[in-house]
């Protein structure tokens, strides 16, 4: 497994709901770090999903509809829909 070299910001993740039954298992209020370089156990579909936005925020970039440093990503899957909130920190 690669090492997570840990550029750009601190981004952690938490679970706010999970409609139907997650396939990696995720549950609300699961909280982890997340980024490029670490999918933090999501399955393959979401990350694959949310890597543009991961990448922008990560890098601290600005989409015009996010507000500050917390976004909200939701999973493909809107059966088994999650929805995670995404908050990035300094390093330090």
């Amino acid at each position: 497994m690669a090492k997570d070299p840990g550029i750009g910001k601190k981004m952690i993740a938490t679970v706010m709901s999970v409609k139907g039954d997650c396939s990696a298992g995720h549950v609300k209020d699961d909280t982890f770090e997340i980024s490029c370089h670490n999918p933090a156990g999501l399955c393959g579909f979401f990350f694959h999903d949310i890597f543009p936005s991961l990448s922008t925020f990560q890098f601290g970039g600005n989409l015009p509809w996010w507000e500050g440093d917390v976004i909200e990503l939701k999973c493909p899957d809107s059966d088994n829909l999650v929805t995670l909130k995404v908050e990035r920190f300094e390093r330090g």
